[in-house]
């Protein structure tokens, strides 16, 4: 079975930064045993990371999904679903937002 996109969504903020969330339906594997391999991720207008949530098979120690802050830190996230996990990906984009334009 070849990867399929199962949610794609893209927008670009009032102040020039934008997020990107794609999430691919793929086989089970020890890589991805959910079936899931997905990459959100949130932009300042210069292409500077602010928030990542991914869960590429490089941060093992850290766990399979890990959320990357703007400073480099990288620390786990609880997955419970891919519903769940745009919701908190949205809400985090909100509130660095507001962070960022207060």
């Amino acid at each position: 079975m070849p990867a399929t996109v199962a949610y794609r969504e893209q927008a670009e903020k009032p102040d020039g930064s934008r997020y990107e969330m794609i999430a691919w339906q793929v086989p089970e594997s020890e890589e991805f045993p959910q079936g899931l391999k997905y990459s959100f991720q949130y932009i300042n207008p210069d292409g500077d990371t602010l928030l990542r949530y991914d869960n590429s098979p490089y941060h093992r120690d850290i766990g399979r999904h890990h959320r990357h802050a703007p400073d480099g830190e990288i620390t786990q996230l609880e997955f419970t679903g891919l519903a769940e996990l745009i919701d908190d990906f949205q809400n985090e984009v909100t509130e660095i937002y507001e962070q960022r334009t207060d």
